[in-house]
């Protein structure tokens, strides 16, 4: 289990009491501090003086959640990673029914979300794109989700924040996905981290940047080289329109400045296909080198 955990103080002590209280021995339950301000760490240590489940890492500044799941998968000795909230919005009883579905031939189970909670709109908005764009089936990216290790060492070149993503990335990859449904409580204590209307903007963007790698990136030349060819005939077809009106003593100047900027958009588009092509091959090669030289086990700190 990985709990990325930022001024998290309040909470560390009834979480670990809860999940001692809901798990066996069997499972490992790893805090990643990241760059907490507050005691968080201070507070960890102590539970894992106490527990011997807990071990603790710390960030020495805050990376964001989606590198605090690396270091705690890096730190994990599991083949099982589940990314668990600090805030006890999940219960601890939950945690045994994800597992059983990767026990059952899953290689991902996510949360659907069940009961009230803030910016259920906005939520909805957002998973609803991310299913049309994706393909996906499953009603909810962002809630409790556990997964095979290997998932997300297939995936591991996460930017910031792409931790959203993991469910979009996966299915891309080939990875079987199922879906369970959680309740969804009130935040124990302290004060939510994503309340920034500006993160729904960048959230967003994050969407059409993942779409973009996922969809065009795998097959630039067919897209950007479809589109931008489109647009070369577009302004031979304009070009052609003007000649006419010429011809006939009705010539239009914007036309012809028109015919310019569509085939120089077009030759423009279609250089960024060639050149999307050499990005995709070096990245096809990136990935097969970086599967056959990390082993996991060889960067637990």
């Amino acid at each position: 289990m990985i709990i990325p955990a930022y001024n998290e103080e309040e909470n560390i002590f009834p979480l670990v009491d809860a999940l001692s209280k809901a798990l066996s021995n069997e499972y490992e339950v790893i805090i990643v501090d990241d760059g907490s301000k507050d005691k968080t760490f201070e507070f960890s240590q102590q539970a894992a003086q106490k527990y011997k489940f807990l071990k603790v890492v710390k960030h020495k500044r805050n990376f964001g959640k989606t590198q605090a799941i690396i270091t705690g998968a890096d730190s994990s000795t599991g083949s099982y990673l589940l990314v668990f909230d600090a805030d006890l919005q999940y219960s601890p009883i939950d945690i045994p029914r994800f597992v059983q579905e990767l026990d059952n031939g899953a290689d991902m189970c996510v949360g659907w979300k069940q009961g009230k909670y803030e910016k259920r709109g906005v939520s909805s908005i957002y998973n609803s794109l991310a299913r049309r764009i994706f393909g996906l089936k499953i009603h909810d990216m962002n809630a409790m989700k556990a997964f095979r290790k290997e998932v997300l060492w297939e995936i591991v070149s996460l930017r910031k924040d792409w931790h959203r993503f993991l469910v979009p990335l996966a299915k891309d990859k080939g990875y079987i996905i199922t879906e369970l449904k959680v309740q969804l409580y009130p935040r124990h204590a302290g004060e939510p981290k994503y309340q920034s209307p500006f993160r729904v903007f960048i959230g967003l963007l994050d969407l059409t940047a993942v779409g973009f790698q996922i969809r065009v990136m795998r097959k630039p030349m067919f897209y950007l080289g479809l589109l931008g060819f489109l647009t070369v005939f577009l302004g031979f077809i304009v070009g052609v329109i003007e000649l006419i009106l010429r011809i006939l003593g009705h010539g239009f100047r914007p036309m012809l400045y028109l015919v310019i900027l569509l085939i120089l958009s077009g030759l423009l588009i279609l250089g960024f296909g060639f050149i999307g092509e050499s990005v995709a091959h070096l990245s096809e090669r990136m990935e097969r080198i970086e599967k056959e030289v990390r082993n996991p086990k060889d960067n637990i700190k």
